[in-house]
């Protein structure tokens, strides 16, 4: 590791506790875009109507000033999130808890804070997780409370393969699975609606010269939003409680993967059957 890499890496530490807040609104136009989508028809977008609270995901945007957005789209780290010298960047993780539905109209505050800096070394090399906690109130008080793990990982190496995949699902067969299609329009209109600037979910060039991906890669809370979509049709109007997901490998944009349930256990696989995301997840009884 070069000496300046080096002690990048040795101040990451004083980066914990930091934090800052943010301000959205839940605004008609925001869901009504978010419902078409998801192919969603009929749903209430009245002022002061209910929406799934995983909706919510696509609020509080970096909206990073474009002066300041690195090469590959993302606002350069340095400013809230440290300046970890690892170039590629991937959400790992997240656990979320709802304590009440977010309200078309509502203007929500967002406190989010550095909790925790874990560098590993994995089959792929070198590692950094960043864990962040973010707590969103609302009106009528607390509305959910995040914690979210962001992976940075060393570049590619030329010729490099991929980690071995898991076999996908729990030890029982899946109760239910929809297919997922994931074309290059779904990932613009995610990326889109949550203002992501992250250039290997619409730059195919990018992607693959850079990156070193096979092609587009969906974004990871696309693939979390569609789950959890495939799920709540299944919950007969009960309310999501609270999931945990876990990314464990991309799924690529013009290729056929699944989702997955069989009781709290959801999961997305490739057309392989190979494990690309998990989520536990606990709907009201």
């Amino acid at each position: 590791m070069p000496s300046d890499a080096m002690a990048a890496e040795a101040m990451l530490p004083d980066w914990i506790g930091r934090w800052r807040e943010s301000e959205d609104e839940l605004t008609r136009p925001a869901m009504r875009r978010l419902a078409a989508m998801l192919d969603r028809e009929g749903v209430a977008l009245a002022s002061g109507a209910a929406v799934p609270p995983h909706w919510a995901a696509v609020l509080f945007d970096d909206a990073a000033p474009q002066g300041r957005l690195g090469p590959d789209g993302h606002p350069l780290k340095g400013d809230f999130l440290p300046p970890v010298p690892l170039p590629r960047r991937m959400l790992g993780g997240r656990r979320l808890t709802y304590h009440a539905p977010p309200r078309i109209g509502d203007l929500l505050r967002r406190r989010s804070e550095i909790t925790a800096i874990t560098p590993k070394t994995g089959k792929s090399g070198r590692l950094v997780f960043v864990t962040l906690r973010h707590s969103v109130t609302g009106p009528e008080g607390l509305v959910s409370v995040e914690e979210q793990d962001i992976a940075y990982r060393e570049a590619a190496a030329p010729g490099q393969k991929p980690a071995a995949p898991e076999a996908a699902g729990p030890a029982r067969a899946a109760e239910w699975t929809d297919a997922f299609a994931p074309d290059p329009v779904l990932l613009f209109r995610y990326s889109a609606l949550t203002f992501n600037g992250h250039r290997i979910h619409y730059d195919a060039d990018y992607a693959r010269g850079e990156e070193g991906y096979p092609a587009l890669v969906v974004n990871g809370g696309l693939t979390t939003l569609m789950l959890l979509e495939a799920a709540s049709r299944r919950a007969g109007g009960r309310p999501l409680l609270r999931y945990a997901a876990r990314t464990v490998r991309p799924l690529f944009c013009g290729r056929a993967a699944t989702l997955n349930g069989a009781g709290a256990a959801l999961w997305a696989a490739d057309a392989e059957g190979a494990l690309a995301l998990t989520i536990e997840a606990a709907f009201a009884a």
